[in-house]
């Protein structure tokens, strides 16, 4: 289990983001977007689950309820290079509640064990839950312990939770990332009770300074908007976090490898702006942000106006 992930976001962590993360940190395990099991195995799989090599450790999250279903894309990402794979037991969109599965999931556990039974009896791969410490009016302690024992007995040895509860009803998504409030403590009692399992912490972290005093209790952490919206913390995260003594990349080196990658894309038909997009929190506190920020999202953006716009700031 890795000390410090990157959370999966929907419609942010693409690959062209994780690539720009890995610039700044070597150490950092990464997450894809959540993907449907359906959308995996009936889908454009190059597409869905391409990814570089640089971008490992690295993590294939998936949304289903189908054991038979999760085993088959397990196959898919198992040929794709991907060595874990995470069951969505958290997130409580509209889309996902359709579907039956994510955080609705954490009223059923006996289903979220199955599926990673056959998982682990069928495919040679990783296989982790990342849920809510509750769900609706199901929000005390002893549940979130019986959710764990159950998917326990099946095989995972790997949970990461958002330390909030989730409503599946009464907020929308974006309103559930910050209500109702977070309770840290029910996740660092799971660590307590269940000490041979590796418990990651997930929710409202800001910062590396953060980051460490939450691993004092449990065995990693996960942060998710803070880095969106702030990349160049994770440039602290390979010295503070995994103890290495490496001089700190700087946001002008960054820039320019993120250039070089930017260039080979274009030329296999990306377009520019969805790869900037993900880097405009890259001066996030510096006095020249804001002009950073308004050169990036220009329209007519072209590589040209990045390299005029580092030569001025030199």
């Amino acid at each position: 289990m890795h000390k410090f992930a990157v959370a999966p976001m929907m419609n942010l962590t693409t690959k062209h983001c994780r690539y720009f993360y890995r610039l700044l940190s070597t150490k950092a395990q990464l997450w894809t977007e959540m993907i449907t099991v359906k959308a995996i195995i009936n889908g454009d799989k190059n597409y869905l689950l391409d990814f570089n090599d640089c971008e490992n450790p690295l993590v294939l999250q998936v949304g289903g309820n189908e054991p038979k279903e999760m085993v088959e894309a397990a196959k898919i990402a198992k040929k794709f290079g991907y060595n874990e794979i995470n069951i969505n037991v958290g997130c409580p969109s509209n889309k996902v509640k359709s579907g039956n599965f994510g955080a609705c999931l954490m009223l059923k556990p006996n289903i979220v064990a199955a599926c990673v039974k056959e998982i682990k009896d069928k495919v040679d791969i990783k296989v982790s839950v990342k849920s809510r410490i509750g769900v609706d009016d199901l929000e005390d302690y002893q549940n979130l312990a019986n959710f764990v024992e159950i998917i326990k007995n099946s095989g995972c040895n790997d949970f990461i939770f958002h330390a909030r509860k989730a409503w599946l009803k009464g907020l929308s998504p974006k309103q559930n990332r910050t209500l109702p409030p977070l309770n840290y403590d029910f996740v660092y009692q799971i660590k307590k009770d269940f000490s041979n399992l590796n418990i990651v912490i997930n929710g409202g972290i800001k910062d590396i300074k953060e980051s460490t005093k939450h691993l004092k209790h449990v065995d990693g952490v996960m942060l998710g908007r803070a880095i969106y919206n702030q990349p160049y913390l994770l440039a602290d995260v390979d010295n503070s976090i995994y103890k290495k003594n490496l001089i700190t990349i700087s946001r002008e080196k960054v820039l320019l490898k993120f250039i070089k990658y930017i260039q080979i894309e274009l030329k296999k038909g990306q377009k520019i702006n969805s790869m900037t997009r993900h880097i405009l929190g890259l001066y996030h506190g510096r006095k020249n942000s804001k002009n950073f920020k308004q050169m990036l999202n220009n329209k007519d953006l072209k590589l040209e106006n990045i390299y005029k716009w580092l030569e001025l700031k030199s």
